[in-house]
């Protein structure tokens, strides 16, 4: 059985507080959109991941995929067979976009549905929990206004189908624990939960990601690829999350040339998920 997990970005983050747990909490706009990774289980007679693509780095036992996998297959035992997983990466690690995130949710959901679980959305959103805070997003999988560590939900009505989504990735990876580090909490400075009320031409002036200044002062060529967006033609142009992936959203059909000291990658997509 396959599926195709997709990455997300941020429309807004700001970090408000720093919790007793070690977390943060934040609010922020997750909006999922169609990059995808390729998820596949066969019944095999001993479990294993095979991972291809894009190199993922660590151990079999820390992959999200794999740990999803040992949750179900503790929580239903002689339910869940020995399978041979199969990982095909294309979203980028580090990169502020969820894909390990996505991985390990769509590897819950696919899961539940390979072997006739019938786990309800409450349970998954909870397993997902216990594997990251970006997780249960990618239960929902549609846009929403996220609060908590991210996974506080409420439904928001932003539509992107009108736009153009690029999203550029350079070689360059930003440590989450050290981007938090750099990170001032302080009150949001926009209510996201508002966020379809603005048009996306006014984004620019009303909201902001809190890990840019940080981020960009590290690594000064980051900043120079959003300014190429805008000097071509970006309705609006942020970092994704604490990674070094900066998206645009142009008008259809139209996307930036991007020349950057970095090596890059580049994805063009016309359709965000809804």
């Amino acid at each position: 059985m396959l599926c195709f997990p997709n990455c997300k970005i941020n429309l807004g983050l700001y970090v408000t507080r720093k919790r007793a747990d070690g977390y943060h909490d934040l609010e922020t706009v997750f909006y999922p959109v169609a990059i995808r990774d390729v998820l596949e289980v066969v019944p095999g007679n001993e479990t294993t991941l095979s991972v291809t693509g894009d190199h993922v780095a660590g151990k079999t036992a820390d992959n999200l995929v794999y740990k999803a996998y040992e949750l179900l297959r503790n929580l239903f035992p002689g339910q869940v067979p020995p399978m041979s997983i199969l990982l095909h990466k294309v979203i980028p690690s580090g990169a502020g976009l969820g894909g390990g995130s996505a991985d390990g949710s769509f590897m819950l959901r696919l899961i539940n549905d390979f072997c006739n679980l019938d786990c309800s959305e409450s349970l998954l959103l909870e397993l997902a929990l216990s594997l990251g805070s970006d997780c249960p997003f990618f239960i929902k999988n549609r846009p929403v206004f996220a609060g908590g560590r991210g996974e506080l939900f409420e439904p928001v009505s932003v539509d992107l189908s009108d736009y153009t989504i690029q999203v550029v990735v350079p070689n360059v990876h930003i440590s989450t624990g050290a981007a938090f580090g750099m990170i001032l909490p302080a009150t949001a400075g926009f209510n996201l939960r508002q966020l379809a009320d603005v048009p996306v031409a006014q984004w620019h002036n009303q909201i902001q990601n809190d890990f840019e200044i940080p981020v960009f002062q590290a690594h000064p060529g980051l900043a120079s690829i959003k300014n190429q967006m805008y000097e071509q033609g970006a309705v609006y142009a942020s970092l994704s999350g604490s990674g070094s992936a900066i998206f645009g959203l142009f008008e259809k059909g139209k996307s930036a040339q991007i020349t950057s000291s970095y090596h890059h990658r580049v994805f063009v997509t016309e359709t965000g998920l809804q």
